[in-house]
């Protein structure tokens, strides 16, 4: 007897949109500029493998992560692309960028150490990126150490300096001066390292925003993240890129059932009926990523129409009013983020819900949300 059972929760991703945007982020750039795709946090909720594999299909030379363990897994699923492990190198990890054929940044003095004496214990020369903190604040080598970097002799022996990278700190911000200070500090440190007769490939700090309103912080790589996926966040004066949103996800209803005059729903009675109205519950809470934070506040379409959730979102649960939907009915599809008939809810709906960016939302999906993957 088979015990197999699918999660009511569907995220469909569709691929093929997915190629759309990279073909976007293609029309930004003046080749020979590589795409180094970010695929990390399970490629932004829609499934690292199978966008990797697309992207990889579709041209994309090199992928970036966050972690080892991300960096593993894309491995273990079959993918031979370069991998850029973003975060920081950390001692109990030399041995997992080995196994994986996974590239380190280094941004400080301890981890260009630490990975120095790996390569000499295990004679061999390990390929490289090195951090620069232009101005985001996190890590990174200062502009100030690039001429001692450059003058070390660890570029010549057990290390291959392949890419030089800093990120922007305000790119999609309303004032464009902190950025061009970025890219200008950036521009300098290429210029300290070059004068010492190094040789980096892979210059690059252009995330999404960055790809789209500043094309002098391109490089020889750009690092496309939130716009792969559909979505980003330019100030409203900035015209807006053909971008679709490549994930939907969808839910049906479990129950119906009727509140008569001063009766509520879910915890606390936050939503008290005011009216005869009629209650559909879908099956989908903050575990699964759909947060508390929508309670009487979001809504999902239903029928082509909006249902507006009333009650407390709960862990596994959530309550919508269909009052005005009566062809809502048990097993009805209800659209979390979609579109259905003339309407659509995004990913930055939801955000602006609950006062905060699509990333959050898209990456907050939880595994309990089965992805189903669409492609031509």
């Amino acid at each position: 007897m088979s015990l197999a059972a699918r999660s009511p929760i569907v995220a469909t991703v569709d691929l093929t949109v997915l190629l759309h945007n990279l073909t976007h982020v293609q029309s930004r750039l003046t080749p020979p500029c590589e795409i180094i795709a970010v695929v990390k946090a399970d490629a932004y909720g829609h499934g690292a493998i199978p966008v990797a594999r697309a992207l990889c299909t579709a041209g994309v030379q090199r992928l970036c992560v966050a972690t080892v363990d991300e960096g593993l897994a894309l491995r273990q699923a079959g993918l031979t692309a370069p991998i850029l492990v973003l975060g920081a190198t950390l001692p109990d990890q030399l041995d997992g960028f080995a196994e994986g054929r996974l590239t380190p940044v280094l941004h400080d003095t301890d981890s260009l150490r630490r990975m120095t004496d790996w390569a000499v214990q295990h004679r061999v020369r390990v390929a490289v990126h090195v951090k620069l903190d232009t101005g985001m604040g996190r890590l990174g080598f200062k502009p100030h150490q690039m001429d001692a970097l450059a003058r070390n002799p660890v570029w010549r022996s057990s290390l291959n300096w392949e890419g030089l990278m800093a990120h922007l700190a305000d790119a999609d911000g309303g004032n464009p001066a902190f950025t061009q200070q970025q890219i200008a500090a950036f521009r300098h440190a290429v210029d300290t390292v070059a004068a010492h007769g190094l040789k980096v490939p892979l210059l690059h700090m252009a995330n999404s925003a960055g790809i789209l309103r500043f094309p002098a912080s391109h490089g020889t790589a750009v690092r496309p993240g939130i716009m792969l996926y559909g979505y980003h966040t330019l100030p409203p004066r900035v015209p807006a890129p053909a971008l679709k949103p490549v994930l939907s996800l969808a839910v049906p209803v479990i129950h119906i059932h009727e509140l008569h005059k001063g009766e509520s729903t879910s915890y606390n009675r936050t939503f008290i009926a005011k009216r005869r109205t009629k209650i559909a519950v879908l099956p989908i809470g903050y575990a699964d990523g759909y947060s508390r934070s929508f309670s009487n506040k979001a809504s999902v379409l239903i029928g082509g129409s909006r249902a507006p959730v009333v009650g407390r979102v709960c862990m596994d649960m959530t309550m919508v009013d269909v009052t005005r939907i009566p062809q809502a009915v048990a097993g009805t599809d209800a659209v979390i983020i979609g579109r259905q008939g003339a309407d659509a809810i995004t990913a930055d709906d939801l955000a602006a819900w609950q006062k905060t960016i699509s990333y959050e939302v898209l990456c907050g999906l939880g595994p309990r949300v089965r992805r189903v993957y669409k492609e031509n």
